[in-house]
């Protein structure tokens, strides 16, 4: 039961995520496609904190989108309850014309 426990909270915890790149999602940010910031600040701010003993809860802000081309990045901001703010790197991974995979830094 225990493994089960843990295998669980690794699939829940985990900051890579691969997103569609369609018209409701999708900005642009210097000529490039990009995840719209609201996406990106939402998927991760539900990934930061997915269970109670996993992460610290956030209400998270990213200022613009988030370019559809590998190794493009941006630092997006965390607030907690108590009001002091972190910052959450945020790297993409891989893109194509359809999906953009990214990851942040817990």
């Amino acid at each position: 039961m225990l493994l089960i426990g843990g295998l669980g909270t690794r699939l829940a915890s985990g900051t890579e995520s691969t997103t569609e790149l369609n018209r409701y999602d999708t900005v642009t940010v210097d000529g490039h496609r990009a995840l719209a910031p609201n996406i990106v600040a939402g998927r991760t701010q539900s990934k930061y904190h997915p269970l109670p003993w996993v992460g610290v809860k956030v209400h998270e802000s990213c200022p613009r989108g988030l370019k559809a081309v590998a190794g493009a990045g941006l630092v997006c901001t965390g607030r907690k309850n108590d009001g002091t703010t972190i910052d959450i790197p945020v790297t993409v991974i891989n893109a194509t014309d359809t999906h953009i995979t990214w990851k942040f830094r817990r």
